[in-house]
């Protein structure tokens, strides 16, 4: 009990604190600090333990957190990505501006080559291709051989087309407004519908064997102002029935409906033929209406006249 009392005298004093034990001790200390600052094994043998009991620990503090807002972050990426290639090859696979208005979301854009945007302009009606931008000046900038890409862009409710050379300058800036876009979207899209539901075409449907009949006894550039692109006609399947033709004016042109059956599904495809010539071709139809009449009428007249 003597060593636990406090020492008499410096002299006992010093026999404690250079005793074996004290020593000993000391030298035991000193290699566990040694060693561990040399190899770390303290932090080594602590890391092995918090790595076992992962699973079971809370995800909080700072460490987590930015490592939750990293794969967050890596995901949102990844799927923007990922939207970004989508957006782009339903770009590329799209056959009508409106496809691509339609698959174009705010912020977003989509870039084609410059003969894509060729290919879809030379679908549309005269009328609506006209209001986009002339033919004559798109020839001027293709005959410049400066345009390579065209970029389109989401602009609130309508799209914004820039024409770009190599180096990505505007050459041309076109706009498509929500009315334009709802004018390629009736000339573009066949309406799964008849003409009897269409009231533009009300009292002036006939059917596809008398309008053909009637569009023949024309030559062929006025046939082609009247149908302009006959051969978009010929792509869509089933057989032609009837066709309206409307009775308003949009920009020099008339609308025709051609009611294509096939099986038991009807459906519509809009053209746009020249006022001039449409209604020409109107005026031949109504006046083959006028002569059946009156030669109905004659026979009648004659069957009823007494010998």
């Amino acid at each position: 009990m003597s060593q636990w009392a406090e020492p008499r005298d410096f002299k006992e004093w010093a026999r404690r604190a250079f005793g074996l034990r004290p020593i000993v001790t000391l030298m035991l200390v000193s290699s566990v600090l040694i060693l561990e600052f040399r190899f770390d094994w303290m932090e080594r043998i602590l890391g092995a333990y918090l790595v076992t009991t992962n699973s079971e620990r809370p995800e909080s503090g700072s460490i987590w957190e930015k490592s939750r807002q990293t794969r967050t972050a890596r995901k949102a990426l990844e799927q923007i990505l990922t939207d970004k290639q989508t957006l782009q090859r339903e770009a590329r696979s799209a056959a009508s501006f409106t496809q691509i208005a339609a698959n174009v979301t705010p912020g977003e854009g989509v870039m084609l080559s410059a003969d894509h945007f060729r290919k879809l302009y030379l679908r549309l009606a005269p009328s609506i291709a006209h209001e986009i931008i002339s033919p004559f000046e798109l020839l001027g900038i293709v005959s410049d051989g400066l345009w390579r890409r065209t970029y389109f862009e989401k602009s609130g409710s309508g799209l914004m087309i820039y024409l770009l050379d190599a180096n990505n300058r505007v050459l041309r800036q076109l706009e498509l407004g929500v009315i334009m876009l709802s004018q390629l979207k009736r000339g573009e899209v066949a309406l799964t519908e008849s003409l009897d539901q269409l009231p533009i075409f009300e009292n002036r449907i006939y059917p596809a064997d008398r309008f053909f009949h009637s569009l023949e006894s024309f030559p062929e550039d006025v046939r082609r102002s009247m149908v302009p692109q006959p051969e978009t006609l010929l792509e869509v399947p089933g057989q032609i029935v009837r066709i309206g033709i409307s009775d308003e004016t949009q920009s020099g042109f008339i609308e025709l409906g051609f009611e294509f059956l096939n099986g038991a599904q009807r459906r519509v495809v809009l053209v746009q033929g020249h006022e001039w010539a449409v209604w020409r071709l109107r005026s031949n139809l109504e006046g083959t209406d006028m002569d059946n009449a009156s030669r109905q009428i004659s026979d009648q007249t004659e069957d009823r006249t007494p010998p």
